[in-house]
């Protein structure tokens, strides 16, 4: 496993819980005796939506809502066997995405 990578993407629409999972994984990771880069933190992706107010009159009179999707990266460069079981192991928040890629 010394000459593997492994990347790890976050996503959340809330800054807070991705934060904090990030920082779980990197000290997890530390723990074991691996070498971490990152989080590094990716473009947020903001969508907007305009909503009617009115059902029939008042086209100027709208709402605006907006979604923000905020991201993570993190490479995991040199894991060790004891790294690979502490990030199974690891119980993050219901609202992060976590997608894990061996390379």
């Amino acid at each position: 496993m010394s000459n593997q990578r492994i990347r790890i993407r976050l996503k959340s629409f809330d800054h807070r819980l991705i934060d904090q999972s990030s920082q779980e994984i990197v000290e997890t990771a530390k723990r074991t005796g691996a070498q971490v880069c990152g989080p590094i933190p990716m473009p947020t992706r903001i969508e907007r939506f305009n909503v009617l107010t009115s059902p029939h009159v008042n086209k100027d009179a709208r709402d605006q809502y907006e979604i923000r999707t905020y991201k993570r990266l993190i490479d995991i460069v040199q894991p060790t066997d004891k790294t690979v079981d502490a990030l199974m192991k690891l119980d993050l928040a219901a609202g992060v995405d976590v997608q894990i890629a061996l390379g």
